[in-house]
């Protein structure tokens, strides 16, 4: 692919300095997805605010988790599968949850393969899911909030996966024992 530079903060623009910074203090170090989107300040920035957002949504842990890596998988985004992967257990997300959806496998718990479901029709749809779609989500007890919620998801992931694809982003170490590759069932999700 294209060769991006992986910036720190010496090389970083001057716009994306303080955005990096705030990454190594949240997070303790500066993510490979971050020093490559840096070289468009404005592309860091978006995606660090969707990334707040999307927090502060209407969903609770295992449903954000669910969220965002039916869209990861789907996208074949081998960095924010790991990433996400990690972030999951972080937020103590069930380990089983996290493994299906590596794996491609419906949830045990319906309301959450819902979510997924519904979440893949409207990637897979470009926004434009089956009408029935919709009012079964909404029918389980969903709002349309939630609904909407998906598309903020879908926003902060399609910044993620792109550059990921365009730079393919190395994974960083911290997050290398949670490696994946599409179709590989059983890889390590919860270690």
């Amino acid at each position: 692919m294209t060769d991006f530079t992986q910036h720190d903060l010496s090389s970083a623009p001057e716009r994306s300095r303080p955005l990096l910074e705030k990454a190594q203090k949240e997070m303790g170090m500066i993510p490979a997805l971050y020093s490559v989107m840096a070289e468009a300040p404005g592309v860091l920035e978006a995606y660090q605010r969707l990334h707040e957002l999307f927090l502060a949504s209407s969903f609770d842990a295992a449903e954000k988790t669910v969220v965002w890596q039916a869209i990861n998988v789907e996208h074949d985004c081998e960095y924010c599968v790991a990433v996400h992967t990690a972030v999951a257990g972080m937020m103590k997300v069930d380990p089983a949850i996290t493994q299906a959806l590596r794996d491609q496998q419906p949830l045990e718990d319906a309301r959450l393969e819902l979510l997924r479901q519904t979440t893949l029709a409207i990637v897979r749809d470009r926004g434009r899911p089956d009408p029935a779609v919709v009012e079964h989500f909404l029918e389980a007890g969903f709002t349309r909030q939630q609904l909407l919620d998906i598309v903020l998801g879908v926003s902060q992931k399609i910044l993620s996966n792109y550059v990921n694809h365009l730079a393919d982003t190395p994974i960083d170490d911290a997050f290398k024992r949670h490696a994946w590759t599409k179709g590989a069932a059983g890889t390590d999700a919860a270690a």
